[in-house]
């Protein structure tokens, strides 16, 4: 039997196992993506401890920013350390930032509370991030938009669940002691995220799904392929550019990750609609539409990596980019006219589908630009765009917010224009032709 014949024979035995990998790696994003859902907690925190908007967004901030590093580390190392080991221990980190985050609200300690969920669990984040992502797109060479796009989904669904599921629950359940919800949270997501870890693993060596033919190189391709390195293409201008423009499009979107329970509550209140309640309930009714619309942007956040990934397999990885930085140039303006909170809520969720399609356009660009060889290096040293950004967009709004409180709509939607407009204008100095290493 031909290596070709022996390859595929054993894609026929390992068809099913896939699927159960793609799903679990679906199920690991899902937990690490409440992360999202940060802005659910965002006045709870400030109002129960004295913490002003930039000290307590620092802590979701840290979170991405070393969610980004340590994707960045872990791809660079996930052939040393295997796909099971990082997502499981990934996951686990994930689970023990709330559980140490639980601790800090009892000590009151500000600093501890940045090391538990913004280190810890930011570390956590980012070696579960990377590790599905990767893997499933070597189990499925078949379809490798649809199952990177379906495994990303799964993080930007993952504010749905915390927003709707388990924060309102664990929030009623201990009487909105914060330290204890954190606990049981932690708990959850260390149970579910490390055991839906411990299940990815590579497919063996030569696999080939059965029925597919791999795209045939030539000799001349091969060599060129071979004899590229990730630092070729990460110290390359066009690497550099991609993640320029992919920065932008993360800081635009995070800003309102972060904010946007708080931004539409303000709204809400302004309009006079609850007045005539007492504050507490009127607080209550105020977070269960802050805590809605974190639910519906999270499902556009989701769907967005499924449309906007599908979009560049048809009109390419760049046009696309350019689309989804362009039109939301449009909508940061609209925001800066807007006072309805529903016209607010449904460009947030405009937003969000954008921004969840910045993640999932970014993994096929890199394999259609770089190749798939490179693809866990290269792909997670992408992803510390997403660190720098954490920090950016989630502290410009905040430092808007504590200091220009009267204005800060207006600044905080025209510098999301301003750093939209930029990354549009970048990626015209880019296109989807593979990189090759110069001579």
């Amino acid at each position: 039997m031909s290596e070709t014949n022996t390859a595929a024979a054993a894609g026929n035995t390992q068809i099913g196992n896939r699927w159960v990998i793609a799903i679990m790696g679906t199920l690991l994003q899902v937990c690490l993506g409440t992360v999202y859902a940060w802005s659910y907690f965002q006045k709870p925190i400030m109002s129960t401890y004295g913490w002003n908007n930039s000290q307590v967004a620092w802590i979701f901030s840290l979170a991405i920013c070393f969610l980004g590093i340590a994707a960045a580390w872990g791809g660079i190392n996930l052939p040393k350390f295997g796909p099971t080991k990082l997502a499981a221990t990934g996951g686990a980190l994930y689970g023990l930032g709330y559980i140490l985050s639980m601790v800090a609200m009892k000590m009151h300690s500000l600093p501890m509370f940045y090391a538990a969920y913004g280190i810890i669990g930011g570390i956590g984040l980012g070696l579960g991030y990377v590790t599905p992502v990767a893997t499933a797109a070597k189990w499925f060479p078949d379809k490798k938009g649809f199952i990177t796009g379906m495994v990303v989904m799964g993080f930007g669904l993952g504010a749905l669940v915390m927003s709707k599921v388990f924060a309102p629950n664990l929030m009623k359940a201990c009487d909105g002691n914060l330290p204890q919800v954190f606990l049981y949270i932690g708990i959850i997501m260390m149970v579910l995220a490390a055991t839906a870890g411990l299940f990815m693993r590579n497919p063996p060596q030569g696999y080939i799904p059965a029925g597919w033919t791999p795209p045939s190189a030539t000799a001349e391709q091969q060599a060129a392929k071979d004899s590229m390195t990730a630092k070729d293409c990460i110290c390359s201008n066009r690497f550099l550019l991609i993640w320029l423009f992919f920065f932008a499009n993360i800081t635009a979107g995070i800003m309102f990750i972060g904010f946007q329970s708080p931004m539409i509550q303000s709204l809400v209140k302004a309009t006079g609609k609850y007045a005539d309640l007492d504050p507490e309930a009127a607080k209550t009714a105020l977070a269960g539409i802050g805590a809605t619309l974190i639910a519906v942007s999270s499902l556009f956040n989701g769907v967005g990596r499924f449309f906007w990934g599908g979009l560049s397999d048809k009109v390419g990885r760049v046009k696309t980019f350019r689309l989804i930085l362009g039109s939301q140039i449009l909508v940061f303006i609209a925001l800066l006219f807007v006072k309805s909170p529903l016209i607010f809520g449904i460009l947030v969720c405009y937003v969000l589908l954008c921004y969840g399609g910045g993640f999932g356009t970014a993994p096929s660009t890199v394999l259609t630009i770089f190749g798939s060889r490179l693809m866990p290096v290269v792909y997670g040293t992408l992803l510390t765009a997403w660190s720098a950004a954490g920090i950016a967009g989630p502290q410009i709004a905040a430092v808007i917010k504590d200091n220009f409180a009267e204005k800060a709509s207006l600044y905080t939607f025209s510098a999301g224009a301003v750093i939209l407009t930029t990354g549009l204008l970048l990626t015209f100095f880019v296109s989807d032709e593979r990189f090759k290493k110069k001579a």
